[in-house]
């Protein structure tokens, strides 16, 4: 089967009238900052000449996200693009990992043809680990033959983040032919390797991995830019690790980049890349070096064709008010103007939304756990971390059954197939610090089954029922006390991104967050937080549609030790 029809033409290549633009000219290959003026004339840089003055503001180069999943935004790559232009974001490096594991290569079409319906410069990855794991059931696979195609597109530039690094230690013969496929078409990849170190680092980066956004000690990242590997700073809405590792930046400037990796639509209307920048620059790194890392840097890396402010350069460009304050005034991508003084020019994009959903509703009594033993294993979730604890505690249990005990913040959690009807798995967790009620989304990583944390078990059935009614979403729900608290959020679109307003989105994502803040939770993004507990490629201890899944050992366990 082929899959290689024509994508279209990108919305930028439209034509665009000629203007020039001056200020202080922020030139990052060259290292220097100039009063000048800069002529654009069908979107693409003219001319830069130095100039007497130029007043107080600054012209730069767009900033680019080094590693996203556009899906945890809950946003199409349109409405991302709507949001990001504000803060000076003009270009992602985006892995269409999620929608691939629900809908396969017609996920990543669709990502594509809606990124080309607006002004930004989407750089997509083949994604390499669909599923990522044998443990979890997801919606599709994509095997080597299909890597093989996308990689052969213009419209995909590399090989999504590799996860299956024990794979890669390994030799595993499916995981190094498609390492192989991104050497024959010339592509670099990216890697997944939280907490490897020392030798294995340096065979991990040997089998061709060019990148790792997994660091999360300054350790780690040392151990993979002397192996030859680009460090990716992440901060996002659950996994930040930007104070641990941004200080790498003074002595390896050119082996850093910025990235997001998930943003929630909260978040990203708060701000972006930009607010990184601030930050470094607050902490007293180098101006060029900081810039670099979200600008020229990932141009070099991924060979982009995002414009760095030079003759003959895309004009993708910012002009704020100075890189201490980066307030921006006005964001161009390929010379047409999309955001000014905080304001987005780029229109929403209507879309048919794709799903594939058929969960079985649950009932209160499906959620019992019957009494085995006086000791369980609990999964520790960490605020602003991706990986998870694992301790065993003694079992609160009534009636023969075992159930959430608040005042040790120890609740059940569970995970269910949503693409055919199945039991679910019920394991429990501490670290959500729910006193009442329920939490449940189809946003789980990797597979995006169905995924619930909650109080009791009528709340939690209720919850997980309103997923079920709308085809995937996000939702909490106390179904337990006398005034009953309910809330969903809809994702139309393969059940992790919606169809609608991303700055309407934003605003019902914080209505929620903030009902799920009053049961109790003290976790800064718990939906995101939430959305991890499924991803069994993280130690150390996580559950899937499938089971209890010790991450270090990589099989699955049992609940009661």
């Amino acid at each position: 089967m082929r899959w290689n029809e024509p994508f279209g033409e990108p919305a930028m290549n439209e034509q665009k009238p000629s203007f020039t633009v001056s200020g202080n000219i922020v030139d990052v290959v060259a290292g220097e900052i100039f009063p000048g003026r800069i002529t654009v004339s069908d979107g693409v840089i003219q001319s830069v000449e130095r100039t007497a003055g130029a007043g107080n503001h600054y012209i730069l180069p767009g900033l680019i996200d080094s590693h996203v999943h556009v899906e945890s935004s809950m946003l199409l790559p349109s409405e991302f693009a709507r949001l990001a232009v504000v803060h000076g974001t003009t270009a992602t490096v985006s892995d269409p990992h999620e929608i691939a594991n629900i809908l396969g290569i017609e996920g990543v079409k669709f990502m594509i043809r809606n990124g080309q319906k607006v002004p930004f410069r989407f750089y997509f990855g083949a994604p390499s680990c669909v599923p990522a794991t044998p443990f979890e059931t997801s919606g599709s696979e994509l095997d080597a033959g299909a890597l093989d195609e996308m990689l052969s597109w213009p419209e995909i530039f590399y090989l999504a983040e590799m996860m299956n690094f024990p794979g890669v230690l390994s030799g595993d013969p499916e995981v190094m032919a498609k390492l192989a496929l991104a050497k024959k078409y010339g592509k670099p990849v990216d890697g997944h390797a939280p907490g490897v170190l020392g030798d294995e680092a340096a065979r991990y980066a040997a089998a061709g991995i060019s990148t790792d956004h997994e660091c999360f000690t300054r350790e780690e990242a040392i151990d993979k830019i002397k192996a030859g590997m680009k460090v990716l700073v992440r901060e996002g809405s659950a996994a930040r690790n930007f104070d641990e590792l941004i200080g790498l930046i003074e002595e390896y400037p050119d082996q850093i980049m910025f990235c997001s990796d998930d943003k929630h639509p909260d978040d990203l209307i708060r701000g972006h890349l930009n607010l990184l920048v601030v930050r470094a620059l607050k902490a007293g790194y180098r101006l060029m070096d900081v810039l670099r890392a979200c600008t020229l840097n990932p141009v070099k890396h991924y060979g982009l064709d995002a414009g760095l402010l030079q003759p003959g350069d895309k004009a993708d460009f910012i002009v704020i008010d100075d890189p201490q304050n980066f307030k921006v005034y006005e964001t161009y991508i390929g010379g047409r103007k999309v955001a000014e003084h905080g304001k987005t020019l780029i229109s929403s994009v209507n879309e048919e939304p794709p799903n594939r959903f058929n969960a079985l509703r649950l009932t209160p009594e499906m959620l019992r756990v019957k009494a085995e033993g006086n000791r369980i294993r609990v999964m520790q979730a960490f605020d602003g971390q991706l990986i998870t604890g694992s301790k065993t505690v003694d079992a609160t249990i009534e009636n023969g059954f075992v159930v959430s005990n608040t005042g040790e913040d120890v609740l059940k959690i569970l995970v269910m197939n949503r693409y055919t009807p199945s039991e679910p798995v019920v394991g429990f967790i501490t670290g959500f610090g729910l006193k009442r009620g329920a939490v449940a989304s189809t946003v789980a990583h990797d597979s995006h089954n169905i995924i619930a944390v909650g109080v009791d078990d009528e709340s939690l059935a209720r919850a997980v029922n309103m997923l079920i009614e709308t085809k995937g979403g996000i939702t909490c729900a106390d179904a337990s006390g006398s005034e009953k608290a309910e809330l969903g959020l809809p994702l139309q679109v393969a059940g992790i991104m919606s169809a609608g307003d991303g700055y309407k989105v934003a605003e019902d994502y914080g209505r929620i967050n903030l009902m799920v803040k009053r049961f109790g939770t003290a976790l800064e993004a718990p939906f995101m937080t939430l959305s991890f507990m499924a991803l069994l490629v993280i130690p150390e201890l996580k559950i899937s549609d499938k089971g209890l899944f010790d991450g270090n050992a990589f099989s699955f366990t049992t609940l009661f030790a």
